[in-house]
């Protein structure tokens, strides 16, 4: 029987439910078992799709075109296995499916109530990727924080499956936050307290408290949280800061989550965890010999979860060529043709990030040209692949007000237009061109050389592409279409012919960038840096 596992949290957000979640589950599968993790987030919208990057970070696409939250680049990037739409649920999506439901007929006439209508739907997916016998286990993050009047559904839900189940097979882990006082010289127990209070008053008692903390937490602290708070002693796991997460799995390791784990769900031990790669990928991690600093074009560089693949897939890009990649966010609408020198002067190679909107949009265009005439490394991505084709239209073809119809709908060189299938969508949500696609790559190209093979899949989020209209002028002129979709012929990769390394792409490379794969894109575009740097 596949068993579950729910992580809540408490006392304030953003204390690592996702890392926590991903670590664990990392010890678990190195240990043999089988494991996937989802996450429920209690806002209503149906999905990220339609929010803010400042609102809520990037919004992460998965392989079957689910966009979802950003912790489901972390699941990826730990266990090296893809999600899905069923990875992620949002309490609009609950809504819209009982509603749907309701407007069927299916509840007999009956009142649709929160409960058992809501709490059902949120059981049933909670459950689906255990129905499967695919997973040994199902790791659920919750999103908020108890006591939050939204995540209360889900919290009746966990109860009602825990009476369903039975403790062997389902099992809650809390995340709480132990805070020092520095006056005091003290860590405080009293929130860890009341969460837990606030958690039992929804009719769940914890079975593990991960403590996040800043200090290391004395026996005494242990004693005292475990007494009041009615766990066992080894139930109350130290979560210190570490350097960076990735060395979480192995902070989780040596507190011994995963044994406390395996014991209270009366789990068989198949085999001791094996994590040599992770430890060889540390070790690179924490000690480079290589340093360079990599600008990061963008409009929402203000907040770093907006670009989190992007920060993430140069991190594990680095570390597999042992080289610390400093990333610089440098704000695309502050660019102009009369300060680009010196807000290059220090890069040694530049990446133009996804987005949406004309803001900004003309301080891409500029950096794009920089990096083309000054045979600087270029990563384009999505956007950055759709600016690149606007300033080599408009400075080597000679297109004067070449555009995107996004940013210009009037330009008279549309070299950048609209998909033909998006032009009678009317709603915003879930309807671009959302995951995998093949891409067939062109051989003696870098992209080739870099890839180390003919075709590969990779995911998309865009409602624009290149125009097939100007691809013969482009080609001819020096930029090489050198990744084409082999179904609809819309051009996937660009390179310049006499440069060292100008690549875009119109697909996401780092929605598949793993700590055990890093993508090669990421890895070439660091190989060209460094060698830039070498050459200054």
């Amino acid at each position: 029987m596949t068993k579950y596992i729910f992580v809540t949290g408490g006392v304030t957000s953003s204390l690592g439910k996702g890392i926590i979640s991903a670590s664990l589950a990392k010890l678990l599968q190195s240990r043999g078992f089988s494991v996937t993790i989802q996450k429920f987030d209690p806002y209503i919208n149906v999905d990220p799709g339609t929010l803010n990057p400042y609102e809520h970070g990037e919004c992460y696409v998965t392989d079957d075109g689910a966009e979802t939250d950003l912790d489901l680049g972390y699941y990826e990037r730990f266990l090296n296995k893809p999600v899905s739409q069923a990875n992620n649920v949002t309490t609009g999506r609950i809504y819209q499916t009982v509603i749907q439901n309701e407007r069927k007929g299916e509840y007999l006439g009956k009142t649709v109530q929160v409960i058992p209508h809501i709490t059902d739907e949120i059981k049933r997916r909670m459950m689906l990727l255990g129905q499967s016998d695919e997973h040994d286990i199902v790791i659920t993050e919750l999103g908020g924080t108890v006591g939050d009047i939204e995540s209360l559904p889900y919290l009746e839900a966990v109860r009602q499956m825990r009476w369903d189940l039975g403790n062997d097979n389902c099992l809650v882990i809390h995340l709480t936050l132990l805070p020092y006082l520095e006056a005091a010289k003290e860590l405080k127990t009293k929130p860890t307290q009341h969460s837990v209070k606030e958690l039992q008053n929804a009719g769940i008692q914890p079975d593990i408290l991960v403590c996040r903390t800043d200090h290391d937490i004395s026996n005494a602290i242990r004693r005292k949280i475990a007494l009041f708070c009615n766990v066992e002693i080894s139930s109350v796991i130290e979560a210190i800061t570490a350097d960076t997460v990735y060395a979480v799995p192995l902070l989780m390791l040596r507190e011994n989550l995963d044994r406390v784990v395996i014991n209270k769900l009366k789990l068989r031990e198949r085999k001791e965890p094996d994590l040599k790669k992770w430890k060889e990928f540390l070790g690179r991690l924490k000690n480079p010999t290589h340093e360079i600093n990599v600008g990061l074009i963008g409009k929402y560089i203000e907040l770093k979860d907006a670009y989190k693949s992007i920060y993430e897939s140069f991190l594990l890009a680095g570390a597999e060529k042992e080289c610390e990649v400093n990333v610089i966010p440098i704000q695309s609408e502050n660019i102009y043709d009369d300060n680009i020198k010196d807000k290059f002067s220090d890069l040694d190679g530049i990446l133009v990030a996804p987005g949406f909107g004309e803001r900004g949009f003309e301080g891409k265009v500029i950096a794009a040209r920089y990096a083309r005439e000054n045979k600087m490394p270029f990563f384009g991505i999505c956007l950055g692949m759709q600016t690149a084709v606007v300033e080599f239209s408009r400075n080597v073809l000679g297109l004067e007000n070449a555009n995107s119809t996004e940013m210009n709908p009037n330009t008279p060189y549309k070299v950048i237009d609209l998909m033909e299938e998006q032009k009678q969508i009317e709603n915003m949500g879930g309807t671009m061109r959302l995951g995998t696609y093949p891409c067939e790559i062109k051989k003696n190209s870098k992209v080739h050389a870099a890839y180390g093979e003919s075709k590969v899949n990779e995911r998309h989020r865009h409602r624009y592409e290149m125009n097939n209209d100007f691809k013969k002028d482009l080609e001819k002129a020096g930029m090489h279409c050198v990744g084409i979709n082999p179904s609809t012929n819309l051009v996937e990769m660009i390179e310049l012919k006499d440069h060292p390394w100008f690549i875009a792409s119109q697909f996401h490379p780092e929605y598949k960038s793993t700590v055990e794969e890093p993508h090669p894109l990421f890895v070439s575009f660091i190989e060209a840096c460094m060698k830039n740097k070498s050459i200054d």
